[in-house]
């Protein structure tokens, strides 16, 4: 609801609106970036305190922060209220970027852990829709008292569920993790072999001496850490530069350059939301039932296909005006560029966070890849206004496309293959391609 609420907020604040509160281009831009500045920073606060304090506490602690940034929106009198109400919300939502993937990755089975890390992205989608469809028929005062509800939602839940057992083993909390791990998983043969090997690596590093800072960079400099974070670096920056929160932030105003005057932009807008969130959960069972690269790879290629499809379009009308009668071929080439970049684009690398880095560096490369995400989020976000107005939506539309092109020839080589595999054989992936050396296995 956080990066969906500009779309709704700044059309409701432009001067002729004569609204309490109306706002220049430059003003608005800000508005719109301000909640993704701060994100960044909120990635860093959010790896100190899941490491810290735990998975579960790193949520529970953003909820008040949460509901206040809400309310001050709400109540906000003029801009600068708004920026620091926005600015709230963003650094909460970033705070939570480590958290959520590492949590769920942690504390659901790996057969169902596509599944469940797809949930994210799916959540994401819904709050679109949500403070969408709530924007478009409500004023945006209303709009943001009603998403201030859901940090308080979020707290209520949040008290039911136990720490991620591999926190709780890592702190040396063994009884609780053990506790943890059936409340979790259950005790079934599968899941009793995995909490054996679990808390037998945890018995092993908590025989190490403790290291001082040297060490832990160095540690954070070996390849079996290094070589994750790149894969998922390079794939999460190509996801936010093939424009899809570009398009979340600004979908009203780019449908109406795209689409133009002969559609209702705020009906194709929500129409567009429900694709989403319907594709959001089409790649939960995807991600449930396919490995993550093919779904990659499908992805990427429909999604590249797309936006080069809205470039020529855009880019023809300035030369033949009476193509901007065929209103159908931009909106269906948008319906499938959300289409293919939320099956697969959009949730994988987030998924992934989750899986792919070891257990003791895993706060730590959930905390860099999501400021990095959330680095590249906001240049986007920012830049977007001024490509559209300097380029035009045929220029912008093929960089993005031309990034969403690399990222998937990228990913389509590098990118490993988690489906079904318990995060203890994924790392020692990592460490056998890194050092090709045999470490601690279930069979020793």
């Amino acid at each position: 609801m956080t990066s969906g609420y500009s779309a709704i907020l700044l059309p409701q604040l432009q001067p002729e609106k004569k609204g309490p509160i109306s706002v220049d281009p430059e003003q608005a831009s800000w508005i719109a970036s301000m909640a993704a500045l701060p994100m960044a920073t909120g990635c860093i606060l959010g790896g100190i305190l899941t490491e810290k304090f735990g998975r579960k506490s790193a949520h529970v602690l953003t909820c008040l922060p949460t509901l206040i940034g809400w309310l001050i929106i709400a109540f906000a009198t003029n801009t600068s209220m708004l920026l620091v109400g926005r600015f709230v919300t963003g650094i909460c939502t970033g705070m939570l970027g480590p958290a959520t993937g590492v949590y769920i990755g942690e504390t659901s089975e790996p057969k169902y852990r596509g599944f469940l890390l797809a949930g994210i992205s799916f959540s994401v989608s819904l709050g679109l829709f949500l403070s969408h469809l709530l924007g478009t028929f409500l004023h945006w005062k209303t709009t943001a008292l009603a998403c201030s509800a859901l940090p308080v939602v979020s707290l209520f839940l949040m008290l039911f569920v136990p720490e991620s057992p591999s926190w709780l083993a890592k702190k040396g909390k063994i009884k609780k993790a053990e506790n943890a791990f059936r409340w979790c998983r259950g005790a079934s043969d599968s899941a009793k072999k995995e909490l054996t090997i679990m808390l037998q690596r945890q018995n092993l590093q908590s025989q190490e001496k403790e290291k001082n800072l040297g060490e832990k960079l160095r540690e954070l400099a070996e390849p079996e850490f290094l070589k994750p974070l790149g894969i998922i670096a390079v794939y999460i920056v190509a996801n936010q530069w093939s424009g899809v929160n570009a398009i979340t932030f600004y979908t009203v105003s780019i449908m109406k350059q795209t689409i133009g005057d002969g559609v209702n932009e705020y009906l194709a807008m929500l129409v567009v939301d429900v694709i989403r969130v319907l594709m959001s959960i089409l790649a939960c069972v995807l991600l449930r039932r396919l490995g993550r690269r093919p779904l990659a790879i499908v992805s990427g290629v429909g999604t590249t296909l797309a936006l080069f499809t809205l470039s020529a379009f855009t880019y023809l009308v300035t030369v033949y005006p009476k193509v901007a009668d065929e209103s159908y071929i931009p909106l269906t080439a948008l319906v499938a560029y959300i289409s293919f970049i939320s099956i697969g684009f959009v949730p994988l690398p987030w998924a992934m966070i989750g899986e792919i880095f070891p257990l003791r560096n895993r706060s730590v490369g959930s905390a860099i890849s999501s400021f990095l995400a959330f680095t590249a989020f906001f240049s986007v976000v920012k830049t977007s206004p001024g490509m559209f107005s300097d380029l035009g939506p045929a220029g912008t539309f093929s960089i993005y496309g031309t990034v969403a092109c690399l990222g998937t020839v990228f990913v389509a080589y590098f990118l490993p293959e988690t489906k079904g595999r318990p995060l203890h054989e994924i790392e020692d992936e990592f460490r056998r391609t890194s050092k090709n050396v045999y470490t601690v296995t279930d069979n020793n």
